[in-house]
């Protein structure tokens, strides 16, 4: 598979302060990669060495095959789309006043300027001026800014931030669109119910370290976090009780009618059919551990 993005052995520092410590890692063509952490942990200076607006103090970086701190960086800045944080625009131009202008600086064809305001459903507003939009259409701007010319590696930094729920989805089967003709996306969120469905891995850090890097999947069985098992019905008999007593299953609630279970993975099959056996019991639901619980289960375990 081909590499878009390696980082080896890249330390960052800032006088006395490290920000990236050794970090390792690699992103491979139409792969979709979340960069999780808190403030601090590292998150903005990946970005900004993935840019090349840092170089690293030790390590190597290489961005869709060359060192973006060097000549590669004009051709790689065509070729790549970038949403930061916090997006700000020339306030007295209208919407499409605004990406038209872009276009020329990144020479993308300012022939999709329309097609993409209306894309990100600013269709509308594309000759109001900017000063009038709120921060979610300011957001969608920003999308569409990033999106110009078809970037083979997308960079996103809290892109969902104002977006209600119908922009959500919107921007999310964006990215799909994006990612099934070969593109690559790298972004960062702290709304991570939101991110889980749509990623490949996650790499989270913490003080500059790599904490964990891999797929739900992976980092589920590496974190070896129990099973949540919600049981609906009458939960009143002695064969309940002596269900929930078992020595591998924690009761964590229980109320009228309802209970929740936590269960390890590997007592999952025996847990189920118990359960399933038991008179009264009206609903079974399971859910693995979220993207969130594993998050907080590396990051806890980073800071011990």
């Amino acid at each position: 598979m081909t590499q878009v993005i390696k980082f080896h052995e890249v330390t960052q520092r800032h006088g006395a302060l490290t920000r990236l410590d050794a970090l390792s890692f690699q992103v491979t063509r139409g792969e979709v990669l979340a960069l999780l952490g808190h403030n601090g942990a590292g998150k903005t200076t990946t970005m900004h060495l993935i840019l090349g607006l840092l170089s690293p103090s030790a390590g190597q970086v290489a961005v869709l095959g060359g060192a973006p701190d060097s000549r590669h960086a004009a051709t790689l800045r065509q070729r790549l789309g970038y949403l930061p944080e916090n997006v700000s625009f020339y306030e007295a131009l209208s919407g499409h006043e605004v990406l038209d202008y872009f276009a020329r600086l990144k020479r993308a064809d300012r022939q999709q300027v329309s097609t993409l305001l209306e894309k990100v459903g600013l269709g509308h507003a594309a000759q109001q001026r900017v000063k009038t939009y709120s921060k979610g259409m300011r957001q969608r701007l920003g999308l569409a800014q990033a999106l110009l010319g078809e970037p083979s590696l997308l960079l996103l930094d809290e892109p969902t931030t104002g977006l209600d729920p119908a922009a959500t989805r919107d921007f999310y089967a964006t990215l799909g669109e994006l990612q099934g003709r070969g593109g690559t996306v790298v972004l960062s969120s702290h709304v991570l119910p939101g991110v889980e469905p749509y990623i490949d891995r996650a790499l989270i850090l913490g003080g500059g370290r790599q904490l964990a890097l891999g797929s739900i999947h992976a980092l589920r069985q590496r974190a070896a976090q129990p099973l949540i098992i919600k049981v609906r019905g009458r939960l009143e008999s002695d064969a309940w009780h002596t269900c929930v007593s078992h020595p591998r299953y924690t009761q964590l609630a229980q109320n009228a009618g309802e209970a929740t279970l936590a269960v390890p993975e590997t007592a999952k099959l025996d847990a189920l059919r118990q359960l399933t056996h038991l008179p009264g019991i009206e609903d079974i639901a399971v859910e693995p551990p979220t993207l969130e619980h594993l998050y907080q289960h590396y990051s806890q375990r980073g800071h011990q």
